[in-house]
């Protein structure tokens, strides 16, 4: 009774809201993506979804990125969501393209990346007339799409009377932009083209309000545990970005001299020239010295982290939960306390006032870091290793650099990299979905305003969205793709080894003359000694397009990271079972 006299309500609703025939639901729609920042959308279509198709390219400020599949799609709106700090947006046809995008939207979940899934959906006729429809389970249920993403995103909405469809979609991108989490909105086919309200200026930005009282307890109880202490050090987590913290803790840093330490998933969010900066903090795994004095403190500020057995090293990090603070976007936790509603820039940026300055774990650190000599180049003639290859990758850095790194080896090399002062990093680490970094290459190449995307991935998971490259070079954008031929799975054989490991070999670099065709820029070699590869980033650095290298290297040459970290992750992962020794009472 209570829906049906919703229904009812929406209704009555509906027909007091005054529509013109000047704008449509796609119209809308479209323009909203604008007005939150997006300039490209990426999309595949289906019939399902032509109308809505048609209605976004009536609005010139767009442009369509049309990609290979769904789950391409998906990847490359999570990248380009990275590369503006903004919302992304795919846009696919129901059941067989929602299905296949979800993959993708799970992935921005976890990450916290505000991507705005768009499907079209089925007549609201057919509905209303239970039709059996094609792409579907071949059963009268239309709503199990809308069910699956409501699982995997903030908000999921279906849009099925033009009147109320403006309001449905301002509140799932306001949600998106609170939340900095992906979305769904469904928009049933032959409502895309009908006549709706025009799209009214208003603001999405949206900032959390602190409580003050919480706020004000949660920097004083802080303040108080990192004043007394003698070696007290900040961590930062990959939660900084959703908060939109990255700039208040580098203030933070700057006016304490605390020592700072990045968790991997969050490389990059501060600065690695800081005079204070230690590493990556990842347990057994960690920067040389870095866990030594992370671990040794007596009191950590720990703002964002995320506790999972990829980002602990099999849960194996040795923090001391007594000394411990975590800050994270709407809340902190003080040892024994916990305070809601405090937003993590408010905190960061009062606290930044209250902490006294002191550099004794920095000191400490300098007394033990271990000097890293710069890796000796061998002859032109060299057979190429993992270690040559992401040595070259560190020359090619500047301030305007952006790196991509896929799951696997390509992780623990990736994060051994130097950052100058402005580069970006990228990893999925919490997600960990092989194949992502060749969608969100492309994504990130049109999303981002820096010099060139720079992509290291693993021949394995670049079997699984090979596809995208094509994508690459049909809108001219410019990355630099390092392809590692290792011929398998390497993250997988240290964890678990077996068969399903290997892969077929390709001819990697002859996919870019595949999908050249006749119009094509794109550039590729294939390299196996340091001579070839030298040539071939010379070539790559003058070429404007996109540019695969295919680099040849040994099955067992990885990082030796990788070999500890996969160890320990194994052993967490393959715990035997806690059974009972006896059947309990029913």
């Amino acid at each position: 009774m209570r829906i049906a006299c919703l229904r009812a309500f929406d209704y009555v609703l509906a027909k007091e809201v005054p529509v013109t025939t000047e704008h449509t639901v796609g119209g809308y729609l479209a323009r909203r993506l604008y007005d939150v920042g997006i300039r490209h959308y990426f999309a595949v279509a289906g019939d399902y979804n032509l109308v809505l198709l048609d209605e976004f390219l009536r609005n010139s400020d767009l442009q369509m990125i049309n990609c290979c599949n769904e789950l391409n799609a998906g990847y490359a709106a999570d990248g380009y969501s990275r590369a503006t700090g903004g919302p992304s947006a795919a846009v696919v046809t129901f059941s067989v393209g929602g299905l296949s995008l979800s993959n993708a939207v799970a992935g921005a979940y976890a990450e916290d990346l505000p991507l705005i899934a768009i499907s079209g959906g089925p007549n609201t006729n057919s509905e209303a007339e239970y039709e059996y429809l094609h792409h579907t389970l071949g059963e009268v249920d239309y709503a199990y799409q809308r069910e699956i993403f409501a699982r995997i995103t903030a908000e999921a909405v279906v849009l099925h009377h033009p009147a109320l469809a403006p309001g449905q979609i301002d509140r799932a991108i306001d949600t998106a932009l609170e939340r900095r989490k992906p979305v769904y909105i469904e928009v049933a086919c032959n409502i895309a083209g009908a006549p709706t309200s025009a799209p009214v200026a208003r603001s999405f930005v949206h900032k959390e309000e602190s409580d003050p009282a919480s706020l004000a307890s949660a920097v004083e109880r802080t303040a108080e545990l990192l004043n007394r202490a003698r070696r007290p050090v900040l961590v930062a987590g990959v939660k900084l970005r959703a908060a939109g913290a990255e700039e208040a803790f580098q203030r933070l840093a700057d006016a304490t001299g605390y020592a700072v330490a990045a968790m991997p998933n969050a490389k990059g969010f501060v600065s690695e020239s800081h005079a204070n900066y230690l590493g990556i903090y990842w347990g057994p795994v960690s920067t040389p010295g870095c866990s030594e004095i992370i671990e040794g403190s007596d009191a950590c500020l720990m703002a964002g982290p995320t506790f999972t057995d990829y980002t602990t090293c099999g849960h194996e990090l040795g923090l001391n939960p007594k000394n411990t603070v975590v800050a994270m976007p709407s809340r902190v936790e003080v040892p024994g306390e916990l305070y809601s509603g405090v937003a993590m820039v408010d905190f960061l940026t009062a606290l930044t006032d209250k902490l006294q300055h002191n550099d004794a774990a920095v000191l400490a650190f300098r007394r033990i870091e271990r000097e890293v000599k710069s890796l000796a180049r061998g002859p032109a003639d060299a057979p190429l290793t993992i270690r040559q290859l992401f040595g070259r990758i560190q020359g090619m850095l500047d301030p305007d650099s952006a790196i991509l790194v896929e799951t696997g080896d390509s992780w623990f090399n990736g994060l051994d990299l130097e950052l100058p002062q402005g580069a970006r990093f990228e990893i999925q680490l919490q997600y960990g979905s092989i194949g992502w970094s060749v969608g969100a290459t492309l994504g990130y190449a049109l999303g981002s305003s820096r010099g060139r995307v720079i992509s290291c991935i693993g021949d394995g998971s670049f079997q699984v969205t090979a596809q995208e490259l094509s994508t690459m070079i049909r809108y001219r954008t410019n990355p630099i793709v390092f392809l590692i031929n290792n011929r398998g799975y390497t993250i997988e054989v240290e964890i678990h080894d077996g068969p399903y490991n290997n892969v077929k070999n390709w001819d990697y670099a002859g996919l870019v003359d595949v999908f050249n065709a006749n119009d094509g820029n794109g550039w590729s070699a294939r390299v196996a000694t340091e001579g070839e590869l030298d040539e071939a980033i010379a070539t790559a650095l003058a070429h404007d397009g996109p540019c695969l290298i295919e680099a040849i290297v040994d099955r067992d040459d990885c990082n030796k990271k990788l070999l500890r970290w996969g160890n320990r992750v194994a052993r967490n992962t393959g715990r035997e079972p806690r059974v009972r020794t006896s059947i309990p009472n029913r």
